[in-house]
């Protein structure tokens, strides 16, 4: 997720005139005094923004003016600005320009108004002398051209000496007032515009002046009604201003498509119910990290020609590349080769903290089929299920995708021998912003490597952990190097604590800074635990405050600076060999956090697990909600509880059309839907030659901070769920992310894994898995099976998957087979026939390579989960 980034300014590429008081034409634009402001904040009295520069130091309010420093010995006036974007300008308007400047020792500067991309035309522009002085500038001109979102830049580089520069008083008047912006919002009965499924929860919100109930129908897409009854008042909604009643449908389960709903004379958008709502969904948003990525080309056969396109930054020109990149100035001696990994966001910088989590939740998606029933033993995310160009590898290409950024996450770490060694640079991007649109392969900057950070290192310790014990069924030796770097990594940052990343390092990327790392130790501790075994990783556990603290916050149960319920996650899911008592009190406190998300869900009309006030809507909004949303879902897999597999699938009706805005948030995904999210690679909005963002890639949503110009000038003083707008210009509130798609992905699998969402079977059956000898290349295992069920079970195929590198050796009374992780075990003619109450017992000899080797916690029979003794 991009953190408040500023975003930049070129240079005009193409000149026009220059201004000094007097219009392009015969006469002077003649501007009233009443014409209306363009600029926002124009005399500082909110502060910094919505300012932004580069090429400068930090921005600050000093005595009232906007001050910041310029170092000397910039080549061009335009290597550093201080600028205000989404500036409009009308046509044939007439338009009067006006600020107070000074300048410390002295120097020149350039005022410009200019399209925001390439070509970077110039509107107007004025030159101006700046002295310890303030001096009033002022200049009258016609907009030569309609732009809603121009830029205005004071381009302050250039000089010889270090300078000190203040602005006050910047004015911007004439044209038009900007009308009052009204959102479409479609029908006022609000539902999810993908549909619901059979047995699931099916809610609708409906926006009325009425306080009383209402009657409702359902309607087939023939236009019978097949349900009908009456509405729940809800009253005033506070996360959208909105007068309010809700719709409970759920009893009708009828399969279909085209069904509206109807209330108070207005009719939904179409939706249907089925139980495979969301197979393609899981494909669609875990194809977004193909698109995303970088140091390969996109292959049209494989997402579409629309986004095909050569690799980005591999050293073709106008590429500076990313294969021998350097540090900032002072940060070190050395280059590294940091190809590969995705694009974080909507710009093309790479960054470890946001690359870990969503590469965390990419792995955790695949190893949630090792111990979730409805998972299917990982069918639908194996190889082959995904249109990946390592598909056919014998990997699962969820792992696939993911490789691709844990290549990049281990290109960052310090090499030895270099100071820091083990620690890992906290990003990669270019030295100064680049505007909208910008295919990767046409991006002319210098790529840098910043500082190294202990919050990044932790993060490539967490996930190169995780990334051992996954992948060591299919590519032992990229296990063995993960598993090095992670131990690598950890010991550096146990070594180095507290080397954090500066909030100011935010000139050509987000700074994603994090002063407080005890949870990124935390959950890499936790990782490197799981996977290895090693009791100094588990004291580090059980010795921080957080293993026995509430890690679940209401707005937003995890996120990228916030990772402790990542490890909370781990432990309660992953087998472990912690004691009994500390499993039941771990999952309890997931159960817990579910129950208070659920009552959150009954709290709000349009039913999401966030609360409705200004502070849950920030930026990314639509994350926390899906992170929350994950954590219904593991509570589900732990428990086999429906009410939270009910929450989790409820609370994805929100992200599906059932909000204020009536908007569908994931592209291509429901009627009215976002497509103009924020990206310079998916900028079809600016260049028409350039692709929509891909179906499935999920909106940041509504920010009630409203960091960007174009949304802020929009949308002041917007009910928080109103605080959006599908605008490739409004990156506080549109952007696409990693760590975005990361949650919606795992979601979406969870979605598609529940089927019909039937009520949950009662376990027919139950498992003793007992390892009788273990030795440091192998074990030996009994496994007893017993029919609990009142039928004969005839033909059992028994499941389980092993946590690393175990592998069956040997087998007796039964057919053993492994596939991955998966092993398979089958009846043998003499004991196919399990008649109620009987059981039989089989065994295997495994090998492995010392690692853990704890029981399965999920066991099927036929398909179906066992109880495990």
């Amino acid at each position: 997720m991009t953190r408040s980034r500023r975003r930049l300014v070129a240079l005009a590429a193409t000149a026009a005139l220059a201004f000094t008081g007097a219009t392009a034409g015969p006469a002077l634009a003649e501007v009233p005094p009443d014409a209306p402001e363009q600029l926002r904040n124009g005399d500082f009295s909110a502060g910094v923004s919505p300012w932004f520069s580069y090429g400068t130091g930090e921005l600050a309010v000093t005595d009232g003016r906007l001050c910041t420093t310029v170092a000397a010995g910039t080549a061009n006036p335009w290597d550093a600005g201080i600028g205000q974007d989404a500036v409009p300008l009308i046509s044939g308007a007439e338009y009067e320009l006006s600020f107070d400047v000074s300048a410390t020792p002295g120097a020149a500067l350039k005022a410009v108004l200019q399209l925001g991309s390439a070509p970077y035309t110039t509107y107007a522009s004025v030159d101006a002398t700046a002295t310890g002085t303030a001096k009033h500038v002022t200049t009258t001109f016609t907009a030569p051209a309609d732009n809603a979102g121009a830029q205005l830049i004071f381009q302050v580089g250039g000089s010889a000496q270090a300078q000190t520069f203040c602005l006050d008083n910047v004015s911007l008047r004439g044209g038009e007032a900007a009308p009052p912006y009204e959102p479409d919002t479609g029908p006022r009965v609000r539902v999810n515009q993908v549909g619901y499924l059979p047995g699931g929860p099916k809610h609708a919100t409906v926006v009325t002046e009425a306080t009383g109930a209402l009657p409702w129908q359902l309607k087939s897409a023939a236009g019978a009604v097949v349900a009908s009854g009456e509405t729940t008042p809800r009253g005033v909604d506070e996360a959208s201003a909105q007068n309010v009643q809700t719709v409970d449908f759920s009893a009708y389960r009828t399969p279909g498509t085209g069904y509206t709903l109807t209330v108070d004379g207005e009719t939904s958008h179409p939706f249907d119910i089925s139980g495979t709502l969301y197979d393609r969904l899981r494909a669609d948003s875990l194809q977004f990290f193909y698109a995303q990525r970088s140091g390969i080309a996109i292959d049209g056969d494989l997402i579409g020609d629309e986004y095909a396109r050569p690799a980005g930054h591999l050293d073709v020109a106008p590429n500076k590349g990313d294969t021998d990149v350097p540090c900032q100035p002072g940060v070190c001696d050395y280059k590294l080769d940091v190809r590969g990994g995705w694009y974080d966001a909507g710009d093309h910088g790479k960054y470890v903290v946001n690359g870990g989590i969503a590469t965390y939740q990419l792995l955790n998606t695949f190893e949630r089929t090792k111990t979730a029933e409805t998972a299917d033993g990982g069918a639908a995310l194996g190889d082959a299920t995904l249109r990946v160009p390592e598909r056919g590898n014998d990997v699962p290409d969820v792992l696939d995708e993911a490789r691709w950024e844990l290549d990049f996450l281990l290109r960052m770490q310090v090499p030895a021998g270099k100071p820091l060694a083990g620690m890992v640079h906290h990003k990669i991007h270019d030295q100064n912003w680049t505007g909208l649109p910008l295919a990767p392969q046409d991006d002319p900057q210098v790529r840098e490597l910043h500082p190294p950070s202990t919050a990044a290192t932790l993060n490539l310790a967490a996930v190169a952990a995780q990334c051992a014990r996954l992948f060591a069924p299919y590519d032992a030796a990229f296990a063995t190097r993960c598993g090095t770097a992670a131990k690598t990594a950890y010991a550096a940052a146990k070594a180095h604590p507290a080397i954090y990343a500066s909030a100011s390092d935010g000139t050509g990327g987000g700074a994603y800074e994090d002063n407080n790392v005890t949870d990124e130790f935390y959950w890499a501790a936790a990782e490197l635990w799981l996977t290895t075994g090693d009791k100094a990783y588990l004291a580090d556990v059980t010795g921080s405050p957080l293993h026995t603290a509430d890690v679940f916050t209401p707005n937003g149960a995890f996120g990228w600076q916030s990772v402790a319920a990542l490890g909370r996650l781990d432990l309660a899911t992953v087998p472990n060999t912690l004691p009994a008592a500390e499993k039941t009190r771990i999952r309890a406190s997931i159960t817990a956090a579910a129950d208070r998300y659920l009552a959150t869900i009954a709290d709000q009309a349009y039913g999401l697990p966030m609360p409705g006030t200004a502070d849950a809507y920030v930026w990314g909004s639509n994350s926390n909600i899906v992170n929350n949303t994950i954590v219904l879902a593991t509570a589900f897999d732990l428990s086999r509880n429906a009410k939270y597999r009910d929450g989790a699938v409820q609370a994805a009706d929100y992200l599906f059309g059932r909000n204020a805005l009536n908007m569908s948030y994931v592209t291509g995904w429901g009627e009215q839907n976002a497509h103009n999210q924020h990206s310079r690679i998916f900028g079809h909005q600016l260049n028409p030659d350039l692709p929509a963002p891909p179906a499935g890639s999920l909106a940041g949503g509504p920010n009630a901070a409203l960091q960007d110009p174009y949304a802020a000038n929009l949308l002041a003083g917007c009910a928080p769920m109103f605080c959006y707008v599908d605008d490739i210009n409004s990156y506080a509130t549109n952007e696409v992310a990693i760590n975005w798609n990361s949650a919606l992905a795992w979601l979406a699998s969870f979605l598609a894994d529940q089927g019909d969402a039937a009520a949950v079977p009662t376990p027919t059956c139950a498992v003793t898995y007992t390892t009788h000898g273990s030795w440091p290349s192998g074990f030996t295992t009994q496994v007893t099976v017993r029919n609990t069920g009142t039928s004969a079970v005839n033909g059992w195929s028994l499941r389980w998957a092993f946590t690393g590198d175990q592998k069956v050796s040997q087998s007796w009374s039964a057919q053993v087979a492994q596939s991955g992780a998966t092993v398979t075990a089958k009846n043998l003619a003499w004991n196919a026939t399990l008649a109620p109450g009987a059981s039989t017992t089989f065994g295997l000899n495994g090998t492995g390579s010392g690692a853990p080797n704890p029981d399965p916690t999920l066991i099927t029979l036929n398909g179906r989960a066992c109880t495990i003794s």
